[in-house]
C-alpha cells in the first residue's frame, strides 16, 4: 500500500457515516442541541497525564505573538455554553493529544462529548449504556465502584493502601518499572488498574467503573456520602477505554485550586506548567447548572462496531500518513 492511500476500506468509511448519523439521531430524539466550539484556545489542560499540542499565533490583536493550544477535549468551551444557559448539548469534533500512536490511539482523533443538565453521573451512565446498546447491540452494562474493582481483582483497598502495598502488588503481577517508589500512589494505582483490572472487565458487555479516588477527581464533584471518592466514571469494553464522565464540579474556586495543584504536580515531575483557562473559570463563577458530562471516543467505538483490530483501520489517514 502506497503512503498516499487511506488505511481504511470503503466499508469502514460507510460504517463511520452510519455511526455518526445514529449518534445525531440519538441526541435529536432527546432534544440535546448540537454545538460547535473552537479547537484552538488560549488555555489548556493542566492534568500531568495529558499533553496538548501548541502553536504560535503571530497576528493577535494584542500585537504580540500568542501561544495557542489544540484542545484535548471541547470540555471547557462547552461548559462556558452551559453557563450561558445553552441547556443540554453535545458535540462531535476533533481532539488532539500529544501521545504516541498505538492500537487504540492516534494523536488526532474524533470525540463525542455531551452534557446533560439535571443529570448526575448515575443518570448519565444509564444514557451512555443506552447509546452503546443501540450502536453495538450490547446487553446492559455491568457497573462496579473503583473500590469494588480493586478488592475483587487485587484484594486491595485503593482508598487506604500505602505505597509499599501497591509496589508489592505490582511485583506480584510482574509490572516491571524502573524506580516504582518514585511514582505517586495515583500513578501506581493507574498502573495496577490498566495492567491487572482492565484485562478482566468488559469482555462480554461494557463495564462501568465509578466513584474514583478523590485524588483522581479531575473536574468531578466529590461524593457527599464519602469525600474520599469523586463522582466520576469510565466505561470499558473489549480492551478499550471508551468514555470518561463526571458529575460536574461547579465551584470556580475549588476548580482553580485543582488546576494549581495539577501544575504543582507537573513541576514536581519535571514537566512544564500549563496556563489555566481563565475564561472557563470566569464562566464557572457566573454559574454552571447542575449537570453531568462525558467524553466518548468515536474511533474506538467504530473499531468495536466493525471488529477492527487497529485504529488505523477506521481513520482514513492516521498521523503517519497525514
Amino acid at each position: 500500500m502506497q503512503s498516499w492511500q487511506p488505511t481504511t476500506t470503503h466499508e469502514a468509511r460507510v460504517a463511520r457515516a452510519e455511526l455518526l448519523r445514529t449518534v445525531r439521531e440519538f441526541f435529536y430524539n432527546r432534544k440535546v442541541l448540537e454545538v460547535d466550539t473552537p479547537l484552538l484556545s488560549n488555555g489548556t489542560v493542566t492534568d500531568e497525564h495529558l499533553e496538548a499540542f501548541d502553536t504560535q499565533f503571530n497576528f493577535s490583536t494584542s500585537g504580540k505573538p500568542t501561544q495557542l493550544y489544540l484542545q484535548t477535549s471541547p470540555e471547557y468551551a462547552m461548559k462556558r455554553l452551559l453557563c450561558a444557559q445553552s441547556g443540554s448539548i453535545y458535540q462531535v469534533c476533533k481532539a488532539f493529544r500529544h501521545e504516541g500512536e498505538g492500537r487504540w490511539h492516534n494523536p488526532e482523533f474524533t470525540m463525542l462529548e455531551w452534557y446533560r443538565v439535571g443529570f448526575d453521573h448515575f443518570a448519565l451512565m444509564d444514557e451512555v449504556d443506552t447509546l452503546l446498546q443501540e450502536i453495538l447491540a450490547t446487553e446492559p452494562a455491568q457497573k462496579m465502584t473503583y473500590h469494588q474493582a480493586f478488592q475483587t481483582y487485587l484484594n486491595i483497598d485503593p482508598l487506604i493502601a500505602d505505597g509499599q502495598t501497591l509496589i508489592s502488588a505490582m511485583q506480584q503481577h510482574n509490572i516491571d518499572i524502573h524506580q516504582p517508589e518514585a511514582l505517586s500512589n495515583d500513578s501506581k494505582l493507574q498502573l495496577l488498574f490498566s495492567c491487572v483490572i482492565e484485562p478482566q472487565i468488559g469482555s462480554e458487555n461494557p463495564c462501568f467503573i465509578y466513584n474514583f479516588p478523590a485524588s483522581q477527581a479531575a473536574l468531578a464533584k466529590l461524593s457527599p456520602v464519602d469525600n474520599r471518592v469523586a463522582e466520576r466514571f469510565e466505561v470499558y469494553f473489549k480492551g478499550a477505554e471508551l468514555a470518561n464522565g463526571f458529575n460536574e464540579l461547579s465551584a470556580a474556586e475549588e476548580q482553580r485550586v485543582r488546576f494549581e495543584a495539577d501544575n504543582q504536580k507537573r513541576q514536581a515531575s519535571g514537566l512544564v506548567s500549563k496556563p489555566i483557562d481563565q475564561n472557563f473559570l470566569n464562566a464557572l463563577a457566573v454559574g454552571l447548572p447542575p449537570c453531568a458530562g462525558v467524553a466518548l471516543g468515536i474511533d474506538r467505538l467504530l473499531m468495536l462496531k466493525i471488529g477492527a483490530s487497529h485504529i488505523q483501520d477506521v481513520i482514513n489517514f492516521p498521523v503517519s500518513r497525514a
